[in-house]
């Protein structure tokens, strides 16, 4: 993932907007843990591009007929899982210089 990926740019209505929910939606997916705005100085939030990403799956999942604390246990999982597919890559390549 590239660094600007992770910078926020989008405000909340245009992050809304580029994926189809509320604003209020957003509010509660934050307050849940689902997912961290980076916020200006004076507090506003601001979307990053993994931030969209982020929000298409919570959506993709709701979708599915998953709640919120299925969603979180689920976006969890898929972390762990990329961790995992991380380290496994590097300890490949570790064994592989051998």
């Amino acid at each position: 993932m590239r660094e600007d990926d992770e910078t926020g740019v989008y405000a909340i209505s245009v992050a809304a907007e580029m994926v189809a929910m509320q604003v209020q939606n957003l509010r509660v997916y934050e307050r849940r843990g689902l997912l961290e705005p980076d916020r200006t100085a004076g507090g506003t939030r601001r979307y990053s591009r993994a931030d969209i990403r982020r929000l298409r799956r919570i959506r993709d999942l709701l979708a599915e007929g998953l709640n919120l604390a299925g969603i979180e246990r689920v976006l969890a999982l898929e972390a762990e899982l990329e961790r995992l597919r991380l380290e496994n890559q590097r300890l490949r390549r570790a064994q592989t210089a051998r």
